[in-house]
């Protein structure tokens, strides 16, 4: 069963050919709800919590040894103890702040964060950390959180509740999190409700079909990720509250009209945006730019 049949009741025989609004039945919209998975936030007032930059990248090497001498290297959690050392000689950022474990500089503190802590230059602190690894088809996948306030950490993640680290995992995280973000709103009430409400089509919010629409590209189903596009453009234009639409969805359609030959179609989704757009928000857009390159 394809993204279509499950989000609109149709196969693949029901293809749409023309920019006609195709939008999903309210009882199957149910279909682009994947598991809730809960996402990293800042505990309290202050971010107590973060997220390690540089574990899959220059600190590969220190994370594999780690994980070796911890026996995750396939795949694992560690908890331990860190500490955080600002690095005035880093060329890069004389206010970078180090997390080091048992000798191995696993990663670094955000850069906006670092300039925050309170850790002189010569200083350092311990900080609790949480490690995660997975092994994946393009090598060992690690992620790494730091616990910056006192007392006891409030990891959202678990030993038996991971986050997701491979690509598929992450697309379904970022995707339930929208979905949870549209429900929230429209059970919130009040002003926000009704604007998430007006980007609903057949009980489907637009910004819930970029996912699908990438899915469907990568898949080389075109005219398919072309019938969410149009179905997003009709939830944008509704939404827009004065605005111009979100211009991802035209962008997107417009791309796929050039590959499959339909200038003309091309032409009238970009100038459907620019109809609705304010005036003063139309010029040094992308979507006015690609339509002078089509009509000069």
């Amino acid at each position: 069963m394809g993204i279509l049949k499950r989000l609109f009741g149709k196969g693949d025989e029901d293809r749409a050919s023309s920019s006609s609004a195709v939008v999903p039945a309210p009882e199957l919209a149910r279909a682009l709800h994947g598991p809730r998975v809960e996402i990293t936030s800042s505990v309290g007032g202050e971010q107590d919590l973060v997220k390690l930059t540089g574990t899959t990248t220059f600190a590969r090497e220190a994370v594999t040894r780690l994980a070796e001498r911890h026996g995750i290297d396939v795949g694992g959690y560690l908890e331990l103890t860190g500490t955080l050392q600002r690095e005035p000689d880093n060329p890069a950022d004389s206010m970078a702040v180090a997390v080091h474990v048992e000798g191995e500089k696993i990663g670094y503190l955000p850069g906006y964060l670092a300039r925050q802590v309170d850790l002189s230059a010569d200083g350092a602190r311990t900080a609790q950390v949480q490690i995660f690894t997975e092994m994946l088809p393009k090598g060992l996948r690690t992620e790494a959180w730091a616990w910056l306030a006192e007392g006891e950490p409030e990891w959202p993640w678990s030993e038996f509740n991971r986050p997701p680290l491979s690509p598929p995992a992450k697309v379904a995280e970022h995707q339930a999190g929208i979905d949870r973000m549209v429900a929230d709103a429209l059970a919130g009430g009040g002003s926000r409700a009704q604007s998430f409400a007006g980007g609903m089509v057949n009980g489907v919010h637009y910004l819930q079909l970029v996912e699908p629409i990438k899915q469907l590209k990568r898949e080389g189903r075109i005219e398919d990720a072309l019938v969410l596009c149009t179905a997003a453009i009709q939830g944008a234009e509704a939404a827009r509250e004065g605005r111009e639409p979100a211009p991802w969805y035209t962008e997107q359609a417009a791309i796929i009209y050039r590959k499959l030959g339909r200038r003309d179609d091309e032409i009238a989704v970009l100038r459907r945006w620019l109809a609705v757009c304010p005036p003063e928000r139309r010029e040094g857009s992308r979507v006015k730019e690609r339509l002078d390159k089509l009509v000069s």
